[in-house]
């Protein structure tokens, strides 16, 4: 029986049964742009949307992308989770994102350019299509704005083809001596004025064409609102480039035209070798300033002579060249907002003001409040303010001891750290983990590790060879019937701004086990102390992992017996092999298993006798669902956890998380309902179909309901009638969780 029992046993490693990591982050961006293109958005939220396609992508390209052309260069052939080496994914990659930067183009110059000049702001698209009156402001604002701050570079013999930063914007000229111009002759005029002198590179020879590369400065707006009736606005290159003869007053400018490049922007760091590690990523960053171009952006009308220079200069291949059809460096979209002023503020959604938490709305101090119970905190939808009155309150507390925190990403002007300096230079022992490798935050991160060190903390960098992710704050105090923990864990990054922003929840305690934890937590941090064993957290990368396979093992098992099993999971991105293939056994043995992935998702729905019993959906709102909650029903001894972590390789294997459990009864009821409102939505949802496309659900005959829309009148209601406690509430047990699935067999 043994024996038959494995020959019938399903492969579920087989490569068909996986989607490629980078092509499903591509259709995540591509549900963004949808976003952009919905006519039922606000018009500049819209503008927002496709701003940030643009932002991911210069990510994606930096850091994904410039990893697959390293592989190749190094010749690595190993297949990814889809089967297909680096090779393979860059000749899948490429094209794909060459047709989605043309959507994105297609976007801006039919759908928002038109929609935004109908409702009363124009773009000015070409500095030509200036009034003489325009032309005059615009001239004056570059003489007294613009022009003290540019800088040409020409390139000769004696000056070499200069640096040219990472995503800087800049305007690449070719001049000609005006003398020069006149005796010179003899050469024809070739299509579109390429000249013909016979001579080898023609840009060798400065007295006859010479090239010049000016940047755009970032340290100025790159939206100019003309001062008029109306809003008419205008781009900062084209002012430049309207003016650009101002700046070679002895040359006749033969063309000038925007281009904009893309580096490797990963960080090789050797940390075994490196004695110091801030000052090993403070030259690292250095470095990425003049890392190789793996992309390179010029307008589709760019003058040949002028492409081929830069080609040549940057020794870049053609399908790395991407021919824009309108303005280079669309994240400005995100600021049209912004320039448009409050005057249109009807083509934005309304401000959210985060809400108050219930259980702080009285006279208590924050201790206090935590001792009455745990807490739980959703945000954008309620306010941070109490996570950073935490540390604030603590800081200035006679009978607090010690604070100890993580730090992964924090604002410009963190109120968290000021209350960290505060707190050590009032005695107390404050440790504070910085994670320096914090992808694109390394700089940010090590000014404040300075400044910390400076206040008298002790700042640590974590462990060798990992990111530390996990999001905890451990309060020490000193009261009457001895010590006791205060802890915060959270799924998002202690960061105020953010928070207004990403959709994320967190949880306030004084749990001993959980106390015992985050002492174990700061010691592994801080030392060589591994603890014997965990009382409630689940931590990465040596546990959590297991963790999630014993959770989703013990539904399958259940399954297997006939006992009720349900796995309801929500987080950013789902790639991990391991975790897939656990699923995909859950889902044969019976287990129905919904997962709310934002992001990446490498599983494949409606895979006969393998998936069928899988729902992945994706939200793409106003808000960025960041929040991780995993829910197994246990044949009825319901289990609910929130964590730090994804289900994804680098959070599990490589990264310090923390998973923790939702224990009270009434804030369990709360979690699982967050879980039920999110399933229900069927104005953001939109869900994974067997070939890898999301399809939104069929509506007819249905209400319309977005959960982002549900959780802000939520808390808004939570807060005019605080007496209403969560016991008091309707909830919708986990199991009835079918009752909401219509349409979801469409994404079977």
């Amino acid at each position: 029986m043994v024996e038959t029992k494995n020959e019938n046993k399903k492969d579920f490693t087989k490569y068909e049964y996986y989607r490629n990591r980078e092509l499903s982050w591509l259709a995540f961006n591509e549900r963004v742009l949808s976003e952009a293109k919905d006519k039922t958005i606000p018009l500049l939220e819209r503008c927002k949307f496709l701003g940030i396609t643009a932002s991911n992508l210069d990510e994606f390209i930096m850091v994904r992308v410039a990893s697959l052309k390293d592989q190749v260069s190094a010749g690595y052939e190993k297949p990814d989770i889809a089967g297909m080496n680096a090779k393979e994914q860059l000749d899948a990659l490429m094209p794909a994102i060459h047709e989605f930067t043309e959507q994105q183009y297609q976007v801006y110059n039919r759908s928002l350019l038109p929609a935004l000049k109908k409702a009363g702001i124009e773009v000015i698209t070409a500095h030509e299509d200036l009034t003489p009156e325009q032309g005059a402001v615009v001239d004056k604002y570059f003489m007294e704005s613009v022009y003290p701050v540019l800088t040409p570079m020409a390139v000769d013999p004696s000056r070499p083809f200069p640096l040219v930063r990472n995503k800087s914007l800049n305007i690449a000229v070719l001049l000609q001596y005006k003398k020069e111009k006149k005796e010179d002759k003899k050469g024809e005029k070739g299509e579109k004025g390429e000249k013909n002198s016979g001579k080898g590179s023609l840009l060798n020879h400065a007295k006859e064409v010479e090239f010049v590369t000016v940047q755009v400065p970032s340290v100025l707006p790159r939206i100019f609102r003309l001062p008029e009736k109306g809003c008419k606005l205008i781009l900062l290159e084209e002012i430049i480039e309207r003016n650009i003869g101002k700046l070679f007053l002895n040359y006749d400018i033969m063309c000038a035209h925007p281009y904009r490049v893309m580096r490797n922007s990963d960080l090789a760091i050797d940390e075994e070798e490196a004695v110091d590690l801030l000052r090993t990523i403070e030259k690292q960053l250095k470095k990425r300033a003049w890392g190789e171009v793996i992309r390179l952006e010029v307008q589709a009308d760019m003058d040949k002579r002028l492409l081929k220079y830069l080609k040549k200069e940057f020794n870049i291949h053609e399908e790395d060249i991407f021919k824009i059809n309108g303005p280079l460096d669309i994240t400005m979209m995100s600021k049209i907002s912004g320039a448009a002023g409050d005057e249109f503020a009807h083509l934005k959604d309304p401000k959210h003001v985060p809400q108050p938490i219930p259980q702080f709305q009285n006279d208590d101090d924050i201790f206090t409040n935590i001792r009455k119970g745990d807490i739980l905190m959703h945000h954008p939808y309620q306010t941070f303010d109490n996570v950073v009155d935490f540390v604030r309150q603590a800081a200035n507390d006679p009978t607090v001891l010690a604070i100890k925190q993580t730090l992964y990403r924090v604002s410009g002007n963190s109120p968290i750290i000021a209350a960290l300096a505060k707190a050590a230079e009032n005695g107390k022992q404050v440790t504070v983990l910085v994670e320096l490798k914090a992808r694109f935050d390394e700089e940010n991160n090590i000014h404040w590790a300075k400044k910390l060190e400076r206040a008298g903390c002790h700042v640590i960098y974590g462990l060798l060879g990992l990111k530390t992710h996990c999001k905890i704050t451990l309060v020490v105090r000193m009261e009457e019937d001895g010590i006791r923990r205060y802890v915060h864990l959270g799924t998002g990054n202690y960061n105020d701004s953010t928070a207004k922003l990403y959709t994320d929840t967190g949880l306030m305690t004084c749990n001993e086990k959980i106390g015992e934890d985050a002492t174990a937590v700061f010691n592994m941090l801080s030392g060589y102390s591994e603890p014997l064993y965990w009382n409630a957290l689940a931590v990465a990368p040596l546990w959590l992992k297991d963790k999630f396979l014993y959770l989703i093992g013990r539904e399958r098992d259940l399954a297997l017996e006939g006992k009720p099993a349900r796995i309801v999971a929500k987080m950013n991105s789902l790639s991990d092999p391991v975790i897939i293939r656990a699923l995909y056994e859950a889902s044969s043995a019976g287990v129905k298993i919904d997962l709310i992935v934002r992001g990446i998702c490498c599983l494949k729905t409606g895979i006969p006798g393998v998936s069928e019993n899988i729902t992945v959906r994706s939200i793409v709102g106003t808000f960025l669902e960041h929040s991780r909650i995993y829910y197994f029903l246990n044949n009825g001894a319901e289990e609910v956890y929130m964590a730090s972590a994804d289900w994804m390789p680098r959070n599990l294997d490589r990264r310090v998380e923390i998973m923790f459990p939702v224990e009270d009864p009434a804030l369990k009821e709360e979690v699982k309902e967050i879980l039920r409102v999110t399933l229900a939505d069927n104005l953001k949802a939109r869900f994974l179909q067997p070939d890898g496309s999301y399809e939104k659900v069929d509506r007819r005959g249905k209400i319309p309901f977005c959960a982002q829309d549900y959780f802000v009148t939520e808390a808004a209601a939570r807060v005019l009638h605080p007496e209403k406690t969560t016991d008091t509430r309707r909830f919708i047990p986990m199991t009835a969780f079918e009752d909401n699935q219509e349409g979801d067999n469409d994404a079977d």
